[in-house]
């Protein structure tokens, strides 16, 4: 009978068996991981530059969509540049919407329309730094070209990344790097790892090609598209490569797969856009944990068996299932404030910027000084889940 899935609450841990605890943080391995949702992804600057105050430098970042960008930006330069790289980047994409200072009397109704009101300049007019209207626009375009088949020229973004991402530096290996994408031509979901090829600006643009607004980039004869189309996030990637040390992955999400029942037409576009882009975080999680009881299990019933049954070609299988060491995932989840809409993707506005970098900043710094997470126990396996915002109230 299959094991059911078992419940993760806030700093709830899951494990097959006791451990005993390792030394300490030099045998684990800090992975960053970061979901894809355009001008929200601010919040993961915010977040990373909480980690990087508390020195905890990931060994590799992985990264989906405006996550891949993100991830280049930090792979892609020394630790001491890295929060100052990513201030770079979004400060020039947040350039031409500088909004004047709201006072506190400012009603979440006029805020919207604000909102609004950026979101459709960044529709009319695009974004410095980043993508812009395509002259003449898609229609009068060649039939067949990749213009005809997108509403905007992402060239700005390839010159951003190009001046601010050292691709030897990701080629290195000094810091791991993978972003996902999806092949046109087959629906295939695939993974560019600096672990496993040479990564250039190409790999990152096709990460974050979302159609119909960008076109897709074309890599060795393929052609790709943004990887949120298939899956939001790397988690399940990443908890599926082999590794030896205990991992710390901090997932950093930017749509909540839970909220209210929408009230109106527009509340309905923008829950359908959550559920859609939201990472599954739980389903991953709860699917690792399986994993390790059944692979732990196995183990166990392969150490009873009497020596005639060891070559067999079933309990041979059963030794392939891989026993990986712990894993603590670090669950951190933007919430939407009640004046944000669907638009608040595309709504690159200097000040919702600043907003999101502050709040990921402090949900960073507030998850790494809670005493379920300095009091953890580092076991030696099992998966353990701290979402610990979760009993935060939403932003109003």
């Amino acid at each position: 009978m299959k094991k059911p899935a078992a419940k993760v609450s806030p700093g709830r841990t899951s494990s097959a068996r006791a451990a005993t605890p390792p030394d300490g943080h030099a045998q684990e391995e800090a992975i960053l991981v970061l979901q894809g949702g355009g001008a929200l992804g601010a919040y993961q600057a915010g977040v990373f530059e909480s980690l990087a105050k508390a020195c905890c430098e990931p060994s590799w970042v992985a990264g989906i969509s405006i996550g891949a960008i993100n991830a280049a930006l930090i792979a892609g330069n020394p630790a001491a540049q890295r929060v100052t790289r990513l201030r770079e980047f979004w400060d020039l994409v947040s350039s031409a919407l500088r909004s004047p200072m709201l006072g506190a009397s400012t009603t979440a109704t006029a805020r919207e329309a604000l909102n609004e009101s950026h979101a459709s300049q960044v529709m009319m007019f695009g974004v410095p730094g980043f993508f812009k209207p395509r002259f003449p626009p898609a229609p009068f375009q060649p039939t067949g070209s990749l213009e005809a088949i997108s509403y905007y020229d992402t060239s700005p973004l390839a010159a951003t990344l190009e001046q601010l991402v050292d691709f030897d530096r990701i080629n290195s290996g000094a810091v791991r790097l993978s972003v996902g994408a999806v092949n046109v031509r087959t629906g295939n979901f695939e993974y560019f790892d600096s672990a496993k090829q040479t990564l250039d600006v190409r790999h990152i643009m096709a990460s974050g090609a979302l159609p119909p607004g960008f076109a897709p980039v074309e890599i060795d004869g393929e052609h790709y598209w943004d990887g949120g189309l298939v899956s939001n996030t790397p988690l399940q990637y990443v908890l599926d490569q082999p590794g030896q040390r205990r991992r710390v992955v901090f997932q950093v999400d930017l749509f909540a797969a839970r909220g209210a029942l929408p009230r109106t037409l527009g509340e309905v576009t923008e829950r359908e856009k959550d559920i859609r882009f939201s990472s599954r975080t739980r389903l991953n999680t709860t699917n690792e944990m399986d994993r390790q009881v059944i692979s732990q299990a196995a183990q166990r019933l392969i150490a009873k068996l009497p020596p005639a049954l060891r070559n067999d070609p079933d309990v041979l299988a059963l030794s392939r299932i891989r026993c990986e060491s712990a894993v603590d995932v670090v669950h951190l989840i933007y919430r939407s404030k009640h004046y944000e809409s669907q638009s608040k993707d595309y709504e690159f506005s200097r000040l919702s910027m600043q907003e999101h970098w502050d709040a990921g900043r402090a949900d960073m710094a507030h998850t790494l000084h809670d005493p379920r997470w300095l009091q953890r126990e580092r076991s030696a396996h099992g998966v353990h889940v701290f979402d610990l915002n979760s009993d935060k109230p939403f932003s109003t």
